[in-house]
């Protein structure tokens, strides 16, 4: 009999210390689980909107490049026969803003006029490589794939036809573009913001390489990569993918129509998952302690439940010997015990409940500015069209943030994110929700509030930043955009896409502005 009670001592204490413990380990996974995919969300999400950045900025920069073609195109065709003229406008639009390598100018044979610099030894020759003889036969604006010049250098064409006041076509005035080279596209694109393995790359519309910021992948063809596939179809969006080199990475990507290229921003997983494998194993740490007293109560826990259980065991037995009935009246003390393992698990359970709700908290919040993420963000704009409550927002945007980046490093520039997190939340009224929208851009909730109203909630956030030295030692400004639902848009994505057009016309203004979306007006503080 005494074997047999042991035994059930034992099988008490096994039993409570494996529902602890599968316990504990179930509720560290799903927290864990439900970090990772945040992680995972808020980096796909960081990394198309950067993608997203970049290619209107390509866009912006295609434009801007056959508009100055355009009117030297014009210009040209007066003095198309003198040299001295034609040498003086090729080294003008070399000049004027650096967005060019070389230009030239060729005669409708595709005979080089005139090039700058002169280094470029090509004036007198024919332009025979498939980017120029495409441009001649066209006799339209285009923008080339890569090929390799005569100069044996890779190239992309950015050419403008010349056309006389009859309609003659008189040749083509053209930029280019040397890929291996330092080029427009360092300046425009840059490297990515984390230093981390990440990077940004641009590719034509087969799939070919034309900017990286690791020179020697130019001209490569990496269209096996799924955003690439996307990409040159025309989409925009983010996934988990595999790179040419085999590693998994979180691609952003965006679409530049104009030229067929596409933008993509990738970040390696595993990088991107290292905070919340730091998080976890510095919960667990903490834990250990509160483990280890919870572990001592439930071994003292189950003795306790054992004792009378042995002692029943003993008057049960004694019971039959005697045949004394009543002394099992007894037994009802049993329940009274078996409450208290009930009690111990529910303490060991409510320590454990409260890890899972601190990871739900994580999932919820920002982890660099501790505002909003953009998750939840969407969740409440969401609940908010469905109800139909009138609200405003305010979307907001650092004014020359990268500067901040490349000046004083991406510690101080993450102290500036914070800083305006902070700014933020001291001028938001009592329900107004601050959010971080994406990299540099971030979005106030103000319900139940006219546009007028968050003008003046956006307006103190303006001049108190302007007003108060940032961490990186001097003030920074901010450019901003308010919208009203529903007067200015009936759904969230177009509210999000007013405000955005109203942050534009601040940006264009030239910054440190707030601007309000209206159907015909753009009105300001």
């Amino acid at each position: 009999m005494k074997t047999r009670q042991l035994r059930l001592k034992h099988l008490i204490m096994g039993l409570a210390m494996a529902a602890f413990f599968l316990t504990s380990i179930g509720s560290i996974w799903s927290g864990y689980r439900m970090n990772v995919d945040s992680i995972k969300e808020n980096s796909l999400e960081t990394n198309r909107v950067y993608a997203q950045k970049l290619a209107t900025t390509a866009s912006a920069y295609l434009e801007e490049a056959f508009q100055i073609l355009g009117y030297s195109a014009d210009h040209v065709e007066t003095i198309i026969d003198d040299e001295a003229a034609l040498d003086l406008e090729t080294d003008r639009l070399k000049m004027q803003n650096n967005m060019f390598n070389s230009v030239i100018v060729t005669n409708a044979d595709g005979l080089v006029l005139s090039v700058s610099p002169p280094s470029v030894d090509v004036k007198g020759k024919y332009l025979t490589s498939s980017g120029a003889q495409e441009a001649l036969a066209k006799k339209k604006p285009l923008v080339s794939k890569p090929y390799e010049g005569i100069t044996g250098r890779l190239i992309i064409f950015i050419s403008y036809p010349i056309f006389s006041a009859k309609n003659e076509y008189l040749g083509m005035v053209a930029g280019t573009i040397y890929l291996k080279e330092k080029n427009v596209f360092n300046l425009l694109l840059g490297e990515h913001y984390y230093h981390d393995g990440s990077y940004v790359f641009v590719v034509d519309e087969d799939g070919r390489i034309i900017y990286h910021q690791d020179t020697s992948r130019i001209n490569d063809v990496v269209i096996k990569n799924k955003a690439v596939q996307d990409v040159v179809a025309g989409k925009n969006g983010a996934k988990l993918v595999t790179n040419t080199m085999g590693v998994e990475m979180l691609a952003g990507y965006s679409a530049v129509p104009l030229a067929g290229w596409g933008v993509v921003s990738q970040r390696p997983l595993e990088v991107a998952l290292e905070p919340s494998f730091d998080r976890v194993k510095d919960v667990a740490i903490k834990a250990i302690p509160i483990m280890l007293v919870s572990i001592i109560i439930l071994l003292w826990t189950a003795a306790r439940i054992a004792r009378p259980l042995q002692q029943l065991a003993t008057l049960t037995e004694e019971s039959l010997d005697s045949r004394n009935v009543e002394g099992l009246k007894s037994v009802r003390s049993w329940y009274f015990e078996a409450y208290y393992l009930k009690s111990a698990l529910i303490r060991s359970l409510s320590f454990l409940q409260g890890q899972v709700s601190y990871f739900k908290d994580q999932s919820t919040t920002d982890p660099l500015t501790g505002v909003t993420n953009r998750r939840t963000m969407d969740a409440m704009l969401a609940e908010w069209h469905k109800n139909h409550l009138m609200h405003s927002i305010i979307l907001l945007d650092l004014d020359h943030f990268k500067s901040v980046n490349d000046t004083y490093g991406h510690a101080v520039g993450d102290k500036v994110l914070q800083f305006l997190a902070k700014n933020m939340q001291a001028v938001a009224r009592e329900n107004d929700i601050c959010c971080r929208y994406g990299g540099e851009e971030f979005i106030i909730l103000l319900p139940n509030t006219t546009v007028e109203e968050a003008l003046i909630v956006a307006e103190n956030l303006r001049q108190r930043l302007a007003n108060t030295n940032s961490p990186c030692g001097r003030p920074v400004t901010l450019s901003a955009g308010v919208a009203e639902y529903p007067l200015m848009a009936k759904t969230t994505e177009a509210l999000i896409e007013a405000a955005d057009g109203a942050l534009y016309v601040a940006k264009q203004a030239g910054r440190n502005q707030v601007k309000i979306a209206r159907e015909h007006i753009i009105a300001d503080m």
